[in-house]
This record gives C-alpha cells, sequence and structure tokens, in this order.
C-alpha cells in the first residue's frame, strides 16, 4: 500500500473543519496510519517547503516567506495516509492549489476562496486548508521529516480483516 502526507494547515484547524476533512478520506477508505497535532518552528517548514518540496525555487522568496508565515499562525494537524494510489487519489480530491480553481467537491473547492491575488496583495500565504504530497517520491520525504517511524502504525480496519490474509 501506497502512503502520503496530508497536512491540515492552521485555516482548517482555526476554522473547526478537521473532521470533516478527515471524514472524507476515511469515506473513501484511505486508513490513517499517524495522526499528531503539531506547531512547527520556522526552520521545519523551511525544509518542508524548500528543503523537499522547492517552493522558495520555483515561486521566489515573496511566496516563500508569505507561506511558512501563515503556516505558522496556529497548530497544524499532520496525517499519514495510506491506500491503493494514495498520493494521486488524495491529491485530486484536495483539488487545485488555488481555491478558485478548485473544483467543486474538492477540499479547496468546498472550504476555500482565496485567491493568489488576494492572498498577494494583503503579504499573506494562500488560505487553502489543506497541503498533499505531490508525487510518491516527496511523500516519503515528508512523511520522514514530519514523522519517526515508531509514529507510524501498522494495523487492519475492518474490511481489511475480510479481504486480505491473516497476520502471523
Amino acid at each position: 500500500m501506497e502512503q502520503t502526507l496530508l497536512i491540515l494547515k492552521p485555516d482548517a484547524v482555526m476554522r473547526g473543519i478537521i473532521g470533516e476533512i478527515v471524514t472524507r478520506f476515511e469515506k473513501v477508505g484511505f486508513k490513517i496510519v499517524a495522526m499528531k497535532m503539531i506547531e512547527p518552528d520556522y526552520e521545519h517548514y523551511a525544509q518542508h517547503y524548500e528543503g523537499i518540496g522547492t517552493l522558495k525555487t520555483r515561486k521566489g522568496d515573496e511566496i516563500f516567506e508569505s507561506t511558512l508565515a501563515s503556516m505558522q499562525e496556529g497548530p497544524v494537524i499532520a496525517i499519514v495516509l495510506e491506500g491503493v494510489e494514495a498520493v494521486e487519489v488524495v491529491r485530486k480530491m484536495v483539488g487545485d492549489t488555488q481555491p478558485k480553481t478548485a473544483l467543486p467537491g474538492t477540499i479547496r473547492g468546498d472550504y476555500a476562496h482565496v485567491t493568489y491575488g488576494q492572498a498577494s496583495q494583503v503579504g499573506r500565504g494562500v488560505a487553502n486548508v489543506v497541503h498533499a504530497s505531490a508525487d510518491k517520491d516527496e511523500a516519503k520525504k515528508e512523511i520522514a521529516h514530519w514523522f519517526k517511524p515508531e509514529e507510524i502504525y501498522d494495523y487492519r480496519v475492518v474490511h481489511e480483516q475480510f479481504t486480505q490474509p491473516r497476520k502471523q
């Protein structure tokens, strides 16, 4: 099974929509194998967004700094989801990075509406509710950055008990 990282950003936590978002992934059949609330420092986010994600390299200092500032406005919920083609399916469920172009039915399409232009005018990162790993390689690096191996659990959800061989 494939794993991916999902981060519920400060705007999701402060709005009280954590349960609604997590429920969507559970209903699809993803298994939560790790989850924690955390309030990382600047260096942690810098490693996440530039060391792994190359945001500064791709988008420049202004977007990088405003993103890090927005991420530090409150705690986040970091989650490792596991399932069939988890990276691709989670990205599909999350929707486009810019909320105004995210389709209805996606998390960003349903819970956010800020544009890049509006966020830039006020010097903030885009409040787009969640972060999801972009590809399999990024997912592995991000999971290792956010979670220790002993924080990731291996267990069976109920439907797995009837579709997979017994664990010895």
